[in-house]
């Protein structure tokens, strides 16, 4: 793993530990209400970035074995899975969050050099570069975390990710969120006792999957 690489998978940690440590104060209730993807609740927003975890570990296992491994076994299957995931319960749904980040995390850490250049691709994508999986996913996971509606915006984006760089249809995707409503406060917020502590590098949060390196 090169430099670029190690910086966006910091980044992919950071955005992840956010969306992990928000989406725990959000009420069960307040997960079956419309997010701002059509036709998905919050908790099919939440469950759609596991399960992209575990598409993109399947790539990135595949380019670890040179084998030639599906993001997943069909699009139907995908969506199958989404919404199985939709229907869990809170705490459920947040161990699957948390489990398939962390599943990636290792893959991530334990890639060989080698094979971030092999080729790869997400049902009928055009095929690319294995390392363009971390762009993928970090992309994936702080445009998602606005698309609950739940009070994370594009201006609680890190400066890194706001200028960022991005291939289409990434930059496109990015750019489409800018024209979100300034996000209300965060649901579950002021509950008493809700919110986490905040994250110490080198420090497990409790019920948290990011921990040292």
């Amino acid at each position: 793993m090169d430099t670029v690489q190690r910086e966006l998978s910091d980044q992919i940690d950071l955005a992840t530990q956010r969306l992990l440590d928000h989406a725990r104060t959000i009420p069960e209730a307040d997960l079956r209400v419309p997010s701002l993807l059509p036709g998905w609740t919050r908790a099919h927003v939440l469950s759609h970035v596991a399960r992209g975890a575990d598409a993109m570990r399947n790539l990135l296992a595949g380019a670890r074995s040179g084998q030639d491994r599906p993001a997943y076994a069909s699009a139907r299957a995908r969506a199958a899975d989404i919404e199985r995931g939709a229907a869990m319960r809170a705490a459920d749904l947040m161990a699957d969050l948390a489990d398939s980040a962390m599943a990636l995390r290792a893959v991530i850490r334990q890639l060989p050099d080698e094979a971030w250049q092999v080729r790869v691709r997400v049902l009928d994508s055009a095929p690319f570069p294995a390392a363009e999986v971390l762009t993928r996913r970090l992309v994936e996971v702080e445009l998602h975390h606005c698309d609950l509606g739940a009070g994370y915006g594009p201006a609680d984006w890190p400066a890194a990710f706001a200028s960022m760089d991005l291939a289409e249809p990434m930059r496109s995707q990015r750019r489409d969120r800018l024209s979100y409503s300034p996000a209300p406060p965060r649901s579950g917020a002021q509950i008493p006792g809700s919110a986490p502590a905040p994250w110490k590098p080198g420090q497990r949060l409790p019920g948290s999957w990011l921990g040292t390196r």
